[in-house]
């Protein structure tokens, strides 16, 4: 993946995507607490923070450069979103987008959280 088309989707803005990820998990029998559970986990934010971000339209550069804590684990998930492996993005920042994508992806294919969660 270059850098080059990436800018793009760094600039959209979290709140324009996070209805997307609730409408995924929720149309599988999921729900919005899982997927807050998803984000809290991969980011360290908490409920409060992320109605800020939401609210403030955050965009997801912002969002993954002010998370208070990027899960140490998140080496640990594997496999392809979107064409592409999430263990071989290069690029920090569209890594940490796709590992999201993966975990929405995971729940609305009816994993349990704790195997999402990669406990």
């Amino acid at each position: 993946m270059k850098a080059t088309n990436n800018s793009r989707v760094y600039a959209m803005s979290f709140a324009g995507v996070y209805p997307h990820y609730i409408q995924k998990a929720e149309k599988k029998g999921r729900t919005k607490a899982e997927v807050h559970e998803i984000i809290f986990w991969l980011t360290g934010y908490d409920e409060k923070s992320l109605q800020e971000i939401l609210e403030n339209k955050t965009d997801f550069k912002t969002f993954f450069e002010q998370a208070p804590q990027i899960n140490p684990n998140v080496s640990l998930i594997k496999g392809v979103i979107c064409g592409y492996r999430v263990e071989d993005i290069e690029e920090e920042l569209m890594r940490n987008i796709r590992y999201l994508d993966k975990l929405i992806d995971e729940l609305a294919k009816g994993k349990k959280m704790e195997k999402i969660l990669r406990e």
